[in-house]
This record gives structure tokens, C-alpha cells and sequence, in this order.
């Protein structure tokens, strides 16, 4: 019972963070805005897949195995909602990526789908991103694709951002209906390629 009245608390208020919110940040949260159970969507991300628009090679791919998977006694959820990503410095150079992501809803429409992604460096904003997606049919699977121009940087922010030196990480925030009902967290390591 302490557990789940600290978890309420840990949330507190998460039924007001809007769009705006999410794009209104600046630094990193330090938690998740959201519980895992705001999800009343049934929104379950299958394949996810990044590539260098200019050169049409992927960078980055991951699939969700297929199956029930049997989570041990006491695993944190919020390990499900955070993912490390590992990719080469061309990547941060590059001008173009090009995103698939494949995900499936459940028994309820999905209406106005919005994605919040919000990129930090140092602790500081340093890019972000508002996708939108009109309309998801309840038990479907979609593809959700976008292709979009990453800022220009600046040799040494590059550089600065390939040492690995100081943390990069971002924020995803997913709304229906302009209600929050998943929040994720990313971390970056780069090295040379």
C-alpha cells in the first residue's frame, strides 16, 4: 500500500499536463509525468526503425519480440518505457532522417494521436519535434512514418556531443484527444564511424 500512495504522488497532477506543457520544456523531466496505466488506449509499440533519408541506411532498428513475454516477480514497468540508443556520428550529422513506427492500439479509437519529442544535451533543449496522426481503428496495427530535418550543429557541439562526455536525452510524450497516455525516456552514446 506505501508503494502505490508514493507512486500517486509521484504522479500528481498528471491528468493536466497538456501538448503545450510538453512543448513548453526546457530541461528534461526527472521522472515520468505519467503512471504506465494512463495507457487506456492499449497503445503497444512493435517496430521502430531510423534512416539517413540521403543515403537510405538505417541506423537504427528494433522489433518487439513476438509472444507474451513473462516479466519476473517485482520487475519495474519503467525499465518498458526507457531505451538506450547507441548510434554512429554520421548520425548527428546527418540532415534528413527518415522514422517508422509500427504500433497497434486496442479495442478504442485513437483519435488526434499526438507525439511530443523533446531532445536535450547538457540538460538543455536542443531540438524538438510535434507529430500528429489524424485517426488509429480500434484492434489495428499502423505504420506511422515521418521524415524530417535535424538542426545543423556546429563542429564542436558534434564533437561535444560524441564524447559521450555530458548526458543527451529526450522526452516523448503521446496524447489522444489532447490527454496524455504514455510518457518515454531516451538516452544517447555515440562513437565514430
Amino acid at each position: 500500500m506505501q508503494a502505490m500512495a508514493s507512486e500517486n504522488k509521484q504522479y500528481e497532477g498528471w491528468e493536466k499536463f497538456s501538448i503545450e506543457d510538453a512543448t513548453k520544456l526546457q530541461t528534461p523531466t526527472k521522472g515520468f509525468v505519467c503512471p504506465i496505466s494512463a495507457n487506456l488506449y492499449g497503445i503497444d509499440f512493435l517496430a521502430f526503425t531510423i534512416r539517413d533519408h540521403s543515403t537510405n541506411k538505417t541506423i537504427f532498428k528494433v522489433k518487439k519480440p513476438e509472444g507474451i513475454q513473462e516479466l519476473p516477480p517485482g520487475f519495474d514497468l519503467d525499465k518498458l518505457r526507457k531505451i538506450e540508443y547507441k548510434f554512429p556520428r554520421s548520425f548527428v550529422e546527418c540532415s534528413t532522417v527518415a522514422t517508422s513506427l509500427v504500433f497497434k492500439v486496442g479495442s478504442k479509437p485513437v483519435k488526434n494521436f499526438v507525439m511530443v519529442e523533446r531532445h536535450y544535451f547538457k540538460g538543455k533543449l536542443i531540438k524538438s519535434w510535434e507529430f500528429k496522426l489524424g485517426f488509429c481503428m480500434p484492434n489495428s496495427t499502423n505504420n506511422w512514418e515521418a521524415m524530417y530535418d535535424l538542426p545543423k550543429m556546429k563542429k564542436e557541439i558534434v564533437d561535444e556531443i560524441v564524447s559521450n562526455r555530458y548526458p543527451s536525452e529526450s522526452d516523448s510524450f503521446y496524447f489522444v484527444n489532447g490527454k496524455l497516455v504514455m510518457h518515454n525516456k531516451a538516452t544517447y552514446k555515440y562513437y565514430e564511424d
